[in-house]
């Protein structure tokens, strides 16, 4: 009962937090002066056909019941229908979303497998130079542009070197090859066995996957430190050491693992900035992930698609910081 009541509490806030996310898109849609009937019927349309269009959207009847009808729309998964595409908002979103799914993913798990060990052993040699260079490159993944960070290495791999194959999520020769299955390119290569466009894939994904791992270290490495420093300060950290206890096993297991849980909302709010955050990276990277459909969709004054891929990653941020708390509060006694 006490987990249960646990879970409620932290459920508690969603539903008031899913209203403010509805009510600032849609308060953007009003705001950005952008026509979405202009969007759709063109500059030289008829005033008789605009005014139409404009009552067909609920566009001509007061802000308050043009809210009730989106909020009714949204409940129904009507986004809207994309200009850019034709296709339904929903359509495009379930076709592009996965690609920023497999490089967010990708991202974060280089990010863990780096920024976890350097933020323990940082912690454990505190004040040394080891210390001082991982406190500069977090403090650089941080700092730096991604898009720079991206131009960068475009400009040193591909260009330089040569040893990236540049830029999108596959090369020509095996589009339309590979069978749609999950929507991310490596895993369907890998489902239907075609591993020389698994390879391809990897080599695609690698360059976007180190920029935004690098953007995400530096959080996850700051975090892991400032965590350890203060586990390492603690008096079950001095009775181990009077024990006898080697200093792997002091560090790993003791100090490392009394941290773990609280590491939890740090990987959940790394994770999903990089899924909100992936924008810039798919726009360099020319990515065909939802942050480039947003980015085109922006361009062309297609506020449906805006909206909707805003909502979208506005959704995984609560549902990810949601699960992240009750995880927490799960996992954590001096929680409970």
């Amino acid at each position: 009962m006490r987990r249960l009541r646990t879970l409620a509490a932290g459920a508690a806030s969603v539903p008031i937090t899913l209203f403010g996310l509805v009510l600032i898109t849609f308060v953007i849609g009003r705001i950005v002066p952008i026509d979405p009937v202009i969007a759709i019927v063109g500059d030289h349309a008829p005033p008789d056909v605009i005014a139409h269009v404009r009552a067909e959207l609920g566009l001509d009847k007061p802000l308050p019941v043009q809210f009730l009808i989106y909020v009714d729309r949204l409940l129904h998964g009507n986004l809207g229908r994309s200009v850019m595409t034709t296709h339904p908002v929903t359509t495009d979103i379930a076709h592009y979303f996965p690609a920023t799914i497999e490089l967010a993913t990708a991202a974060i798990l280089i990010a863990l497998a780096v920024g976890i060990p350097l933020g323990v052993f940082a912690a454990a040699r505190q004040g040394s130079r080891f210390d001082h260079v991982v406190r500069v490159l977090s403090i650089g993944g941080q700092s730096v542009p991604v898009f720079v960070l991206g131009l960068i290495f475009l400009l040193v791999f591909y260009v330089k070197l040569g040893i990236a194959p540049g830029t999108g999520q596959q090369s020509v020769i095996y589009e339309g090859m590979v069978p749609y299955v999950t929507g991310m390119h490596v895993v369907d290569a890998a489902l239907s066995g075609q591993w020389d466009a698994f390879e391809d894939g990897l080599a695609h994904l690698a360059l976007p996957a180190l920029v935004l791992a690098y953007y995400s270290l530096g959080y996850i490495t700051r975090m892991t430190r400032a965590y350890m420093i203060d586990a390492l300060r603690g008096e079950y950290i001095v009775t181990a050491r009077a024990k006898g206890l080697s200093a792997r096993r002091i560090l790993w297991r003791h100090a490392f693992g009394n941290i773990a849980v609280g590491l939890i909302t740090v990987i959940a709010l790394a994770y999903a900035n990089l899924l909100s955050g992936a924008v810039l990276t798919e726009t360099v990277f020319s990515w065909p992930g939802l942050g480039l459909y947003l980015t085109v969709s922006l361009l062309n004054a297609d506020m449906n698609a805006v909206l909707g891929a805003t909502l979208v990653v506005g959704l995984v941020y609560i549902g990810l910081n949601l699960l992240a708390d009750l995880a927490y509060r799960l996992f954590d006694p001096r929680v409970r």
